[in-house]
């Protein structure tokens, strides 16, 4: 598509209610942040920078070109682009691609035992992060331009890791702890030039951006961007339609939602989101350790509340598996409901009392965590009178939505159920089911373990390392595995899954372009201002 410089140039003004943490692309883990991080770093993948199924294209970005694997799967070699800068003013290299992996392990990024650990010499940086080389596993030749990464064994989903941010490329000089709030050096169109996590965020141009593919990194274009932190949803709104702010962040108050439909209806745009949104329990502790317990959770939630709480249904369909729909390995399923089958229809009081009463928890003290963001404190407070109906002597704690997730996660802060959500970080199903359900993301005492529940069943894991397997030469036999386990853990119900939401959008009536991709959400260098 041929770019319109008419409109290139203005300042695009964003706002939400708190920031998301660290800049440093290697560690920070928000949808909120990698929408700003695409626009600033470059690994050598990334996904196209389009809306609809193609923005879960993978194409080359530092990189000529996408390579074959070699070695029945287990090598991939890289040629890099020639010509391309950061910031600093200091050229890529294959040695930045090798320090970069390495620092991922210094600075011990959140999946770098998980996503990154197939590359050879993986285990012993994990063991001694300070000193990981990656011998042996990222290998530069600096005379031929290439990075060769040599993997332990096949892994279907290595090049889409590649893809996010975590695989960016940053120079060798970067400090081996998390930037905080200092940027990393940008290959993108895009730096951020100052932040300040309790008021505001400004990127302008990097002056030495120059497009290399318009599918993985076209420029942008307004000339600046600043991001706006600390104002309450209901001041975003009037913001964005008195003109004095292009975008927010957080979702509407529901009871601004006819408002803004019935005066401002051309600058709504809802997305699907390939997402869930979840209460998870622990299988650890009492009273979630009890299965019964859970299913009568499971059974006794109503799902359409849980919806109309998000803003109805229009922003969010009932959900009671793992897998959003649209999504790789996705087959409709539901058993808590009093019609069992594809769809949830409504709550079955009947056969939650049943299990209820087999599990002997009732009168069990229940605190349900949740975090200060958006409609998260109503689900809260709706869950709780779920339990309290069951007959747990259930009550609700707020956290700051900048520590509740971390805190939700490390056993030791003897969570027993939590309301929380995830997004796709790649468009493979593996990125939920592993990810958040399988015993190698279960780390006991770590504020990085994000399978909430600690569910940990062997012979689940058994088959998801043949789903991981046969992934590798038939994706989609491997699509039919993982659709059987999807259905298979909801049967365990480690979690009670609400619903998946849609995201609205709301943007001023100047915004232009309007340009959202499944992976990292509305692209703002592709939107316009003027």
């Amino acid at each position: 598509m041929a770019r319109a410089d008419n409109h290139i140039g203005g300042t695009l003004r964003l706002t939400a209610a708190s920031a998301a943490g660290t800049l440093d692309p290697q560690i920070n883990y928000t949808s909120q942040f990698w929408s700003l991080l695409v626009l600033t770093n470059d690994g050598l993948l990334t996904f196209k920078r389009t809306s609809g199924p193609d923005s879960n294209t993978l194409v080359p970005d530092l990189a000529v070109a996408i390579p074959q694997p070699q070695d029945g799967g287990k090598t991939y070699t890289f040629t890099l682009r020639k010509g391309i800068k950061f910031s600093n003013g200091q050229d890529v290299t294959p040695d930045d691609v090798v320090a970069s992996f390495q620092r991922l392990f210094k600075v011990s990024s959140p999946n770098a035992g998980s996503w990154y650990n197939v590359i050879v010499g993986a285990d012993a940086c994990l063991q001694t992060p300070a000193s990981c080389t990656l011998a042996g596993g990222v290998v530069a030749n600096d005379s031929a331009n290439t990075v060769t990464f040599h993997l332990t064994q096949p892994d279907p989903e290595f090049l889409y890791k590649l893809a996010t941010p975590f695989g960016d490329v940053l120079p060798p000089d970067t400090p081996a702890h998390d930037l905080g709030t200092t940027a990393a050096a940008a290959t993108g169109p895009y730096m951020i030039t100052s932040y300040d996590p309790q008021k505001q965020l400004v990127m302008q141009r990097n002056p030495y951006f120059k497009a290399w593919s318009q599918d993985a990194q076209p420029p942008g274009y307004v000339d600046k961007i600043v991001y706006n932190f600390g104002a309450k949803p209901e001041d975003e709104v009037t913001a964005v339609e008195n003109g004095d702010a292009d975008w927010m962040f957080d979702a509407p108050p529901p009871d601004r939602l006819a408002e803004m439909a019935s005066k401002y209806p051309k600058q709504i745009h809802i997305n699907q989101m390939l997402a869930i949104y979840y209460a998870a329990m622990n299988v650890n502790l009492p009273p979630f350790n009890n299965k019964d317990a859970r299913l009568a959770v499971n059974y006794a939630f109503n799902r359409r509340a849980a919806v109309n709480i998000y803003g109805g249904p229009r922003l969010a369909v009932p959900s009671c598996q793992i897998l959003p729909p649209n999504f790789p390995g996705y087959e409709p399923y539901c058993p808590y409901t009093k019609t069992p089958g594809t769809t949830w229809t409504a709550p079955d009081m009947n056969k939650a009392m049943q299990y209820m009463k087999a599990s002997g928890q009732a009168g069990q003290k229940v605190t349900v965590i949740t975090d200060d963001q958006n409609v998260n404190p109503a689900l809260g407070t709706y869950l709780v009178s779920v339990l309290n109906q069951l007959g747990f002597k259930a009550t609700l704690k707020i956290i700051s939505g900048d520590i509740e997730f971390t805190y939700i996660q490390n056993t030791n802060n003897h969570v027993q159920i939590s309301i929380t959500d995830w997004y796709q970080d790649y468009p493979a199903a593996s990125d939920f089911i592993n990810v958040l359900l399988s015993c190698g993301s279960f780390h006991p005492g770590s504020d990085a373990s994000v399978n909430i529940s600690g569910f940990c069943d062997k012979n689940i894991d058994a088959q998801i390392h043949q789903a991981l397997v046969t992934a590798v030469s038939d994706p989609k036999a491997a699509n039919k595995q993982w659709a059987q386990l999807d259905r298979e853990i909801t049967d365990q119900a480690p979690w009670v899954s609400m619903f998946t939401p849609k995201q609205l959008n709301f943007v001023s009536s100047r915004v232009g372009n309007f340009t959202f991709s499944d992976q990292f959400h509305l692209l703002f260098s592709q939107v316009w201002v003027q």
